[in-house]
């Protein structure tokens, strides 16, 4: 409807006063007198408005008896905002609120109300999502004239294209066979939903065969691109899980891969990193994003210490016997687990996401990327460029490296090889406890937590090939696209079972991987 030439959010004293008794009116009166102060709130111009009618829509508008009434919003989890002010409304006033009745006609009254003021904001994402809305509730002889006025004025191109498919979304149910094809030839490459269910029934139900024909072939365009989009979804999603296998099987790259320890309690190191991030976060509540780069070193360090005593305490006086090993550290790792159900208690525990890293980012109506997801992803690959640069331009790296190839060369010159399996056991627990803290992010924290992801570690490392952490990354990202192209055919866990069962018949042409070690540790 009609708007001041005022900029949006701007208010005058007598528009506030105007508002007030408008939005005050709405309590009060017939049904006939309610439609009439809403007709007038919307010629108001002040930026509350869409949120008092939008609330007044979805029935979450309250009011007192009072005079003059206290009109509120009800927020969600019983809390209530004032409509005017804003501000939150004490108990017992809450409790003298009553919803605000409105009927199916003024429903669709507001939301006729709520496109006109949105579709003429500012804002080009408002006004796309005014034209969406419209199209999700079907577009009426009253919008397509809101439509049709803003389609001229129009400058955004994305918002313009949208306008384009609503306007042809209501010709297509023209009885003129002629305006029908028209309309479907707007409908080209559109990926809306609505688009698609209208062709849907077109191709199905119209009378006219060229109208069917066309509507058919337009669909197939349809549904082509979408396969594109869908392709490219199942390879970030099969990223994102590589990344998340990247960050448990990169630790144990170096405690299998470069030590040849089997350390079976590599998920509890994990599990410590992310309870480390829930404890972080309940000292700073009320930093978010401040506790998540805070529990990221935390992490590291209590992980990398825990996983130093675990080396010290018992996997020294078991190198060179495997099965002892094994053993030992599965027992280590009920152990952990016992320890956090008696700290932490059984019950998961939930770590809260920073606002940088919630909801998804939109690319087009089939294809969103979440945020959590993405950051994961380029973290996971942070922490293992920096690995790199740690085991090749570092003394320790040195050390790492002449320790796993020879141990017996790099005693004679002087390197303490049982400091360099402590500190090599270390930082492959602290980057165990770093992935804690990415898990975090995608799942609730338990004593299980990291009982999921130990056997899809050890894949990871066998398959790229034990010790080279060029292969446990390769094997990481292969291992989870090859998991997520085949969840929509077989499942998610007999896709599990049919990747182990490629890896061992993958073992079976290479033993030692994809990029096999070479030189003196190779020999080994």
């Amino acid at each position: 409807m009609a708007q001041t030439d005022a900029e949006p959010g701007e208010s005058t004293p007598a528009a506030t006063t105007e508002f007030e008794t408008l939005v005050q009116a709405l309590s009060k009166g017939s049904l006939s007198k309610r439609g009439q102060a809403i007709k007038a709130l919307a010629t108001v111009n002040d930026e509350r408005v869409p949120s008092i009618i939008e609330a007044l829509q979805q029935g979450n508008l309250y009011a007192d008896r009072d005079n003059p009434p206290t009109v509120a919003i009800d927020t969600g989890k019983d809390k209530f905002i004032d409509a005017l002010s804003g501000e939150a409304l004490a108990a017992d006033t809450a409790e003298k609120l009553k919803r605000i009745p409105i009927n199916n006609r003024m429903r669709g009254q507001l939301r006729t109300l709520l496109a006109a003021i949105n579709i003429n904001h500012a804002q080009p994402d408002r006004r796309l999502n005014a034209v969406k809305q419209l199209m999700s509730d079907g577009v009426d002889d009253e919008s397509i004239e809101l439509l049709k006025t803003r389609q001229s004025t129009e400058p955004n191109t994305k918002v313009r294209d949208a306008i384009t498919i609503a306007i042809a979304l209501f010709n297509v149910e023209s009885e003129d066979p002629a305006a029908r094809l028209d309309a479907i030839a707007l409908f080209s490459g559109s990926l809306e939903p609505e688009v698609r269910t209208k062709l849907t029934a077109l191709a199905a139900n119209d009378d006219n065969k060229d109208v069917r024909n066309k509507a058919q072939q337009a669909l197939n365009a349809i549904e082509d691109r979408i396969a594109v989009y869908r392709f490219g979804e199942n390879v970030f999603f099969g990223l994102s899980l590589g990344s998340v296998l990247l960050l448990s099987a990169i630790g144990l790259a170096i405690t299998f891969g470069v030590m040849g320890v089997i350390n079976m309690a590599h998920g509890e190191l994990m599990m410590i990193g992310a309870y480390t991030t829930w404890v972080v976060q309940q000292i700073f509540p009320n930093q978010i994003t401040y506790s998540l780069l805070i529990a990221v070193p935390a992490a590291f360090v209590v992980a990398g210490l825990v996983g130093i005593a675990i080396e010290r305490g018992v996997i020294r006086f078991l190198y060179g016997r495997p099965l002892e090993t094994l053993l030992a550290t599965f027992g280590i790792s009920l152990i952990l687990q016992q320890a956090a159900r008696s700290i932490f208690s059984p019950l998961n525990r939930a770590v809260s996401l920073p606002d940088w890293m919630s909801g998804s980012m939109e690319i087009n109506p089939v294809l969103s990327i979440t945020y959590n997801r993405f950051y994961i992803l380029i973290f996971g690959l942070v922490v293992f460029f920096v690995l790199m640069m740690i085991l090749k331009k570092t003394s320790l790296g040195l050390k790492v490296r002449a320790v796993s190839q020879n141990r017996s060369m790099a005693r004679a010159v002087g390197v303490r090889a049982n400091w360099v399996d402590a500190l090599t056991f270390g930082l492959g627990s602290g980057i165990a406890g770093i992935a804690g803290v990415a898990l975090s992010q995608l799942t609730n924290v338990g004593p299980n937590l990291g009982q999921a992801y130990i056997i899809d570690s050890f894949m990871v490392v066998v398959f790229g090939g034990v010790g080279n952490l060029w292969g446990t990354l390769v094997g990481a990202m292969g291992l989870g696209i090859i998991n997520k192209f085949l969840e929509p055919y077989a499942g998610a866990v007999l896709a599990k079972v049919l990747v182990l069962v490629l890896l061992i018949l993958f073992i079976q042409k290479k033993p030692k991987g994809l990029f096999p070690q070479k030189g003196r540790a190779a020999a080994d």
